[in-house]
């Protein structure tokens, strides 16, 4: 394996990324397949941020039915969020492609654990949080920067439009369609209140590789559309604005380098549901590797596992 301008054995990368699940699909079908001790196919195991792809998805079908636009604002969706200012002017497209600048920082600092984005995992009402979050730090749509409240906004809109909860809407329009053998779970604020959009949903690594098969095959499973094919090019395509140096499009990652046609979706402590539609491979790892590490090294990695699936 690549790793850090040189290579070591494909057993040192799942330790030293430490590894819980890895899957590889070629053509649909899996190729590879590994768990760590105490980890089975059946284990479930949290996405952490992945799970703001999967928001994706589901916004993609509102706006299939008509059910929603990119164009309309967050606040005639939401209109107890309403300020008078420049946060009434947030679009759908914005919380999207993570441009709507809204102040809540991206924190995983454990020494502030009431700020930020560690604030809004902590709390026991989402939606009284975002009703006192509702400054914006630049213009929204003049740049992008990685905001878990926004993918916050996308869920609180979706059941609002919808008249579910997500978890519901994980059920019957993803979940169910894809096949997937397991249930999921969706970590919520408190006993029957609001799912964590941005993050935590819990599942088998197999599931997530069905929801990775889904996206590279245009949106379809079983024989049916599931997602429009206009949506699983929306968030192929990179976005204006590039986040950290990477592209960034309707909640999935475009890494830089590559053959420029490969996306993932990426949770924090190291999750991975990595998409290549040359190869037309799916790689699924799920870990416990610490905030913000090794996160090109790895896709560089799953590249050239790619490269050489089969």
């Amino acid at each position: 394996m690549p790793w850090k301008g040189g290579s070591i054995p494909f057993e040192e990368f799942l330790a030293t990324t430490h590894t819980n699940a890895f899957i590889v699909l070629k053509d649909g079908k899996i190729t590879n397949e590994w768990y760590a001790n105490g980890v089975t196919a059946d284990t479930r195991m949290s996405s952490w941020s992945m799970a703001k792809s999967i928001v994706s998805l589901l916004v993609g079908q509102a706006i299939q039915r008509g059910d929603l636009s990119e164009d309309d604002r967050l606040v005639d969706l939401l209109p107890e969020l309403r300020t008078g200012g420049a946060y009434d002017t947030i679009t759908v497209r914005h919380l999207l492609d993570m441009s709507s600048g809204i102040d809540v920082d991206e924190n995983y600092n454990p020494w502030w654990p009431f700020t930020g984005t560690a604030g809004m995992l902590l709390t026991r009402d989402l939606p009284g949080f975002v009703q006192d979050h509702r400054d914006v730090t630049y213009t929204p749509g003049s740049q992008a920067s990685y905001r878990s409240v926004d993918t916050q906004m996308l869920g609180l809109i979706l059941a609002r439009v919808e008249g579910k909860p997500l978890a519901d809407l994980l059920t019957e329009r993803l979940w169910g369609p894809v096949g997937a053998t397991h249930t999921a779970t969706w970590n919520l604020d408190h006993d029957r209140g609001t799912e964590k959009a941005f993050a935590c949903i819990n599942a088998t690594a197999r599931d997530f590789a069905r929801i990775g098969q889904l996206v590279l095959d245009g949106g379809t499973a079983n024989g049916r559309q599931i997602v429009a094919k206009q949506w699983i090019d929306r968030l192929s395509t990179p976005a204006p604005h590039k986040i950290d140096g990477w592209g960034y499009s309707a909640q999935w990652w475009h890494p830089s380098g590559g053959n420029g046609k490969d996306f993932s979706a990426i949770g924090v402590y190291g999750q991975y549901t990595y998409i290549d539609p040359v190869n037309r491979t799916v790689i699924v790892k799920m870990s416990d590797h610490g905030t913000q590490q090794d996160e090109q090294e790895t896709i560089d990695a799953l590249r050239s596992i790619a490269n050489n699936a089969g």
